[in-house]
This record gives C-alpha cells, sequence and structure tokens, in this order.
C-alpha cells in the first residue's frame, strides 16, 4: 500500500493504524516477516502475544 507521495505504507496490526514503513522506529520481524506499528505500546502488545495478531 502506498500513499500519494509514493511512501510504503503498513497496518500496525495491533491498533490497525496506517504506518509509513520508512519513518516508523518500531518494527520488529517475526516468523519472517517485518511488522511495522504506530508506537512502543502496540509494538509491545504484539511482543506478548503475536499470535493473537497474525493471521
Amino acid at each position: 500500500m502506498y500513499n500519494s507521495f509514493g511512501d510504503l505504507l503498513a497496518r500496525d496490526p495491533v491498533c490497525g493504524m496506517i504506518v509509513d514503513e520508512s519513518k516508523t522506529q518500531f518494527k520488529l520481524d517475526y516468523n519472517g516477516k517485518t511488522y511495522y506499528f504506530c508506537s512502543a505500546v502496540c509494538m509491545e502488545k504484539f511482543k506478548l502475544n503475536p499470535k493473537k495478531y497474525v493471521k
């Protein structure tokens, strides 16, 4: 997914917020895939129970 400026976007798997992959400092690799988060809080929730958020 891209915005109108061509930036690559991702959906935070915890809260659903759209995140710019190149600008967020909150990212985590899990099972060979990189997940992007809007905040440290969402990233920590994911770390505690990633299976809850991965489909």
